[in-house]
């Protein structure tokens, strides 16, 4: 089904794959359980399909660990001579000299990225949420009130499932699709700033889980996949990620999140801090950093994100939660940030220090959008569409039958 067709979630109509994988409805108790049941537990199916990508060939007590090193090795570069193909194409456009500006970036970016010089228009692009609790919202670092977050939570994933919020209004306008994946909801992670996220059996289900959610829906055929988080507390996750990764002080990658007051957000610096602490240790393991201080939520945005570049498909980043997942992914396979675009710019200080680390700039600057879960990269997706249709649509010079100036040059 097209994405204009069918512009909000509708689990029942999943493509074949996803509904192998029953991503979409599982639960935390079913999520941990499927770690120790093997391949009968949902998502695991996937994880042993991709065994011999390196996730594991599985034993008679459950998956082998994650190998991350034969993971990394199938991140390939894009298709330099699809780019080559589409950089000829632009230069014989009727159009002043590099009169495109950035969207002719974005065409050859597409164009490596698919793997093919042969321009078309983006028509598949589809939002995967995935959901979880955290436990250091309960030290109030959030506007939710501490015994309200994971029934706020809940509502949020509700709503999005709906294809109400803002990522439900985006997609409808910009005619993708939504899809959300329940990881932890309901089972919040530990508190990060004294003790685990989650255990490494959980990280590593749950990081299958998320590829598991790439190979299906790159098997359904989306051109441009858009990640996101929805979860109280995510931002506070995300900066102690970017403050590790980055090398950065607490206070310099902690931002305000869903809008706390002072008093809220010193109390989520010093969470940050703690948190900090507790990660630089394990900085170089990055499943067991997400065991540290992540949670089974950003496990599964990560392998979503590793298998995504595995898989070749373009990805569109969302706001800090998902660009903190891309710095993991950049370490574990170092290509991967070629495959990856970031949307709009949000107001949190640990977006930009992750996309400086990233070397990303921003689609979409200067508007100060605080809500992400998916909105921060529908809100640039335009822009990646515009390059596809301009690419595809535009005629050359020899086209329209308009001499090509005499002193023209690409400048």
């Amino acid at each position: 089904m097209d994405a204009s067709e069918n512009p909000t979630p509708e689990p029942a109509e999943q493509p074949e794959p996803v509904e192998a994988t029953e991503t979409a409805t599982e639960t935390a108790a079913e999520s941990e359980a499927g770690a120790k049941a093997g391949p009968e537990a949902g998502p695991e199916a996937g994880a042993e399909a991709s065994a011999e990508d390196g996730s594991g060939t599985g034993t008679a007590t459950g998956p082998e660990p994650l190998n991350l090193d034969q993971l990394a090795d199938q991140a390939e570069r894009p298709d330099e001579a699809a780019r080559d193909q589409m950089r000829t194409r632009l230069a014989a456009l009727a159009v002043p000299a590099a009169g495109l500006g950035r969207l002719e970036e974005l065409a050859i970016w597409l164009a490596g990225a698919r793997g093919s010089g042969e321009a078309r228009p983006i028509e598949r692009a589809r939002v995967v949420v995935f959901a979880g609790d955290h436990g250091v919202a309960a030290l109030g670092v959030s506007a939710t009130a501490p015994d309200q977050a994971q029934a706020v939570t809940a509502a949020r994933v509700k709503q999005i499932e709906d294809g109400g919020g803002a990522v439900g209004v985006l997609a409808r306008l910009h005619g993708a699709t939504v899809r959300v994946v329940d990881v932890s909801v309901g089972s919040p992670s530990g508190r990060v700033d004294k003790e685990d996220a989650a255990t490494r059996e959980q990280i590593e289900h749950a990081f299958r889980l998320g590829m598991a959610v790439a190979d299906a829906e790159a098997d359904s055929g989306a051109d441009v996949l858009i990640p996101a988080l929805v979860g109280v507390g995510a931002s506070t996750v995300a900066s102690v990620l970017a403050g590790v990764l980055t090398g950065k002080d607490a206070a310099a990658v902690t931002g305000r999140g869903s809008g706390v007051d002072d008093t809220a957000w010193m109390r989520k610096c010093a969470a940050v801090r703690d948190a900090m602490r507790r990660g630089r240790p394990v900085l170089g393991d990055q499943l067991e950093l997400l065991a540290k201080i992540g949670g089974r939520d950003f496990a599964a945005l990560t392998g979503f994100l590793l298998q995504a570049v595995i898989r070749r498909v373009p990805v569109l980043l969302d706001g800090v939660t998902t660009t903190s997942c891309a710095m993991l992914v950049q370490r574990i396979a170092y290509r991967s940030p070629q495959w990856l675009l970031a949307g709009a710019l949000s107001p949190e200080p640990a977006h930009r220090s992750a996309l400086d680390r990233l070397s990303l700039e921003p689609l979409v600057e200067g508007y100060d959008v605080r809500q992400s879960e998916g909105a921060l990269g529908l809100l640039a997706l335009p822009m990646l569409k515009a390059a596809a249709a301009l690419a595809t649509e535009l005629a050359t010079f020899d086209e329209a039958g308009i001499p090509e100036p005499v002193l023209r040059s690409r400048v």
